[in-house]
């Protein structure tokens, strides 16, 4: 890259006229850079001033800087910033770019950073407006999309599709209704009693589900009737079965020998 001074105009060469001008470097909030591009794009023709930096100095102490930048009255946000001064930064230099003449130039030399925060009094508005902001960005805008076919190709299945596509609906209705998900109706009590001694006659042993499924009541009912009638087999051979209780039993087998 060559440097020339003057104005510059050919490809690969920078304008260096202004590189020992001493430049400011401020990192400042978003909401503050859209006001200002905001304002700079309206008044272009007649450009105003978007703030001013007030520098106040303590007499006592020369080297105990403090700087403060005011916005103008039309630029949205606080009012007032605090800069933070930092001394120790990696040496930088400001360029600029026309795009259309295709001319580069050196703005100056960065001789101060800085860093804005709202004064400690506009914190409450300025996290008013990071909330506000955030809440925008998290709405998510529908749009609808006209589609320029009259014909409805991009609704008519595909060919080898239509098959597919009645198997899946039937498999959907066979899944939606399943026995356990019906409401099952509860007999009288003493009714269900006797047609849980028949069913132990038939066989001493039965889980839960296998109950349910014989007797079409509900989980809930039959535990209460077996935690009356059984007891529930916890280890063993017959583990996780409910069989009569031994009074119960014997109550059987003098039925059924009468």
């Amino acid at each position: 890259m060559e440097g020339e001074h003057g104005n510059g105009g050919g490809s690969g060469v920078v304008d260096t006229t202004k590189a020992d001008r001493q430049v400011w470097l401020m990192k400042c909030p978003l909401v503050v850079s859209k006001s200002w591009q905001a304002r700079a794009a309206s008044n272009s023709s007649d450009p105003q001033p978007v703030a001013k930096v007030v520098l106040s100095v303590d007499p006592l102490r020369s080297d105990d800087l403090e700087f403060t930048m005011e916005m103008a009255e039309d630029v949205v946000g606080p009012r007032s910033y605090s800069l933070n001064m930092f001394k120790d930064f990696v040496p930088m230099c400001v360029f600029s770019e026309n795009n259309q003449a295709g001319r580069l130039a050196v703005e100056g030399k960065v001789e101060h950073k800085f860093d804005m925060k709202p004064h400690n009094e506009n914190f409450e508005e300025y996290g008013k407006m990071c909330r506000e902001r955030t809440s925008k960005s998290m709405i998510k805008n529908r749009q609808i999309q006209v589609i320029d076919n009259d014909r409805g190709m991009h609704m008519r299945p595909l060919p080898g599709m239509v098959g597919l596509i009645a198997v899946n609906k039937d498999k959907k209705k066979a899944a939606a209704v399943k026995p356990s998900d019906l409401k099952r109706t509860r007999r009288d009590r003493g009714e269900l009693e006797d047609i849980m001694f028949k069913l132990f006659e038939r066989q001493p042993n039965w889980t839960l589900k296998q109950l349910v499924q014989e007797t079409d009541q509900p989980a809930q009912f039959l535990k209460e009737i077996l935690n009356e009638l059984c007891m529930y087999n916890k280890r063993g051979a017959n583990q996780g079965t409910y069989e009569l209780k031994p009074e119960y039993k014997k109550a059987a087998e003098n039925t059924g020998a009468d």
